[in-house]
């Protein structure tokens, strides 16, 4: 059985490094990566990279996906220009569709409402405080956090960001490796590479 793509929300402004060993490692294992934006008209991120989106938002549907990735963006904090994706990540939760969302993305999940009842994690609380949201009693101080099919991180921890992701869609790699996978990445734990590549 074929999977179905890994969505990445792209838009002006987002953090180029944020999600790049989620996106690079998943398509390695497989997956189909298609960007989406609000338009298909192209979008340039924090460090100039210009991304010519592969749909436009309004065409997403969760049971055309295997993920919704939402990276962190300047715009998650100066309007509501990005609300849709937040309103987007609502529908793909709705249908037990995962969502990752990182760094500012958390904001945009906390002003839609969607930390209210579930465990997450951002930059720091104060953060996703200034937001006005109702969770805060379930914000956890830790690298990433998963809570059913949501992932939240902050924004110096890619690397903790798609572990999780990984563990969530549970087909990228066993426990062992997936343990491997993070000692290299995360820690240069040469010993680890081994595990992994056997």
């Amino acid at each position: 059985m074929s999977r179905k793509p890994v969505h990445l929300a792209v838009y002006d402004t987002l953090a180029d490094w944020e999600t790049g060993h989620t996106t690079a490692w998943l398509a390695r294992f497989g997956y189909e990566i298609r960007t989406v934006a609000l338009s298909t008209a192209p979008v340039t991120s924090i460090g100039g990279l210009r991304v010519q989106p592969d749909m436009a938002l309004a065409e997403l549907r969760p049971e055309d996906s295997s993920l919704l990735v939402l990276p962190g963006a300047d715009l998650w904090d100066t309007g509501d220009g990005l609300a849709p994706f937040a309103r987007t990540a609502r529908a793909f939760l709705a249908a037990g569709v995962p969502v990752g969302a990182i760094c500012g993305a958390t904001a945009g999940l906390a002003r839609e409402g969607l930390l209210d009842d579930r465990a997450h994690t951002s930059a720091v609380s104060m953060y996703l405080a200034a937001t006005g949201y109702k969770g805060a009693e379930r914000y956890v101080d830790a690298d990433a956090v998963t809570d059913g099919d949501l992932v939240t991180a902050g924004p110096t921890e890619p690397v903790a960001f798609a572990r999780e992701i990984f563990g969530r869609l549970g087909d990228v790699l066993d426990d062992e490796k997936l343990d491997a996978w993070y000692r290299l990445f995360h820690d240069s734990d040469p010993a680890a590479y081994e595990t992994l590549n056997s």
